[in-house]
């Protein structure tokens, strides 16, 4: 994948994410988010956070959670973790529903 291929993808997942935070913003949840440059930090109303950020040299999205930090790399038409396979949307759901205390459902 060139660079501005990486990085039109990479894109796309930070602005998913903001839209879904501001989703369920306007639903039940309290999610404070914050974009510096390629880092998304999503505070929780319990006081965790997860961060999602861009890893351009190595064309990868890194999440950072309570249950650990995982690299997204994409692999056929999909952001998969590079140790297990998880696909990245469905990953952070299952992150940011455990931190949130209530289901949260991110999506492309």
């Amino acid at each position: 994948m060139s660079d501005t291929e990486y990085l039109t993808r990479a894109e796309a997942v930070l602005a998913a994410v903001e839209r879904t935070v501001d989703a369920a913003n306007d639903g039940d949840h309290d999610i404070d988010l914050e974009r510096n440059g390629s880092v998304l930090t999503l505070t929780f109303e319990n006081g965790s956070k997860i961060i999602v950020n861009l890893q351009p040299p190595m064309k990868e999205v890194w999440i950072a959670a309570k249950a650990g930090g995982f690299h997204y790399r994409y692999v056929d038409g999909a952001w998969r973790d590079t140790r297990s396979g998880t696909e990245f949307y469905a990953a952070l759901s299952d992150y940011a529903t455990q931190q949130a205390g209530m289901p949260i459902t991110f999506s492309a």
